[in-house]
């Protein structure tokens, strides 16, 4: 039940057919009896440095959950960002402080290993690769490297992208071997999909799922569908993977906290989640 002292949450982002957070966040405020709601919100690229800055003049807004296309933006919006945002160069979380500036953070990485590592899979000492340079794709880097995997391949679209996030992650762990690459699957421990590309129909695959070891662990960020075709072709060929809302359950522990209110278990989220798609 909405009331007037109802804190938002903003989602910001286009397009918001694809949201899942709202069907999970919203579930566990009311079975919590958190008196707080996560509200979609589309917004162009164009319109959202104006946008930010306007919304959290709310006076109930307690803060938001940014998503494609603004992560990269937000970094350079708001007033601090933690060191997993700096490294990553995006951020997915802003949250008013008591003095009004914007503090910004990035949990996409540390949700999408959580799930990894959930699942019995280790990291340290592993070969991965990255397909995606972007704001989700450079916070999973991020977070795969503080994990201590022993080798990282990168590979964006604009190969400026890439090079930026191997320079930032061999700056900040120079025990890592970071190399930017073809998006080839073979001899890989593990392969990210952190593009787009799954998100509407006829989208090709990310990389070759026929260089693809049965061994090989693959992880999707989409949430689109729960089995994209990415996945769908690697299971096909024997791997394990990791869907994308499980990055998106194993985050909100953090973003709770992130944002001062109750947390839960991932498991609780799951629960009491009303998914759709």
């Amino acid at each position: 039940m909405i009331s007037g002292r109802t804190r938002l949450i903003a989602h910001v982002g286009v397009p918001t057919e694809s949201f899942k957070a709202p069907m999970i966040y919203n579930p566990f405020f009311e079975a919590r009896g958190v008196d707080a709601v996560v509200v979609p919100m589309g917004c162009r690229a164009e319109d959202y440095p104006q946008f930010l800055g306007l919304v959290f003049r709310l006076t109930n807004i307690l803060g938001a959950l940014v998503t494609m296309p603004h992560k990269v933006a937000t970094v350079g919006l708001v007033d601090e960002i933690s060191t997993t945002a700096r490294i990553a160069g995006a951020c997915n979380a802003v949250r008013l402080a008591a003095d009004g500036r914007l503090v910004g953070d990035m949990f996409d990485g540390e949700g999408f290993v959580r799930g990894v590592l959930r699942k019995g899979v280790p990291l340290e000492g592993r070969r991965v690769l990255v397909v995606g340079a972007g704001g989700v794709g450079s916070a999973i880097a991020a977070s795969l490297a503080a994990r201590k995997v022993a080798r990282m391949t990168l590979h964006d679209a604009l190969p400026a992208s890439a090079e930026a996030l191997a320079g930032r992650l061999r700056t900040h762990y120079p025990a890592i071997e970071v190399a930017v690459g073809p998006a080839d699957p073979a001899g890989q421990d593990i392969v990210v999909n952190a593009t787009p590309l799954g998100m509407s129909p006829g989208d090709p695959l990310p990389f070759d799922v026929e260089r693809l070891a049965p061994s090989t662990f693959v992880g999707e960020v989409v949430m689109k569908s729960e089995t994209t075709p990415l996945l769908a072709a690697a299971m096909a060929r024997g791997c394990r993977v990791q869907i994308g809302l499980d990055m998106l359950f194993e985050q909100i522990p953090a973003y709770l906290e992130f944002f001062g209110l109750p947390t839960a278990t991932a498991d609780e989220l799951r629960k009491l989640a009303r998914i759709a798609y």
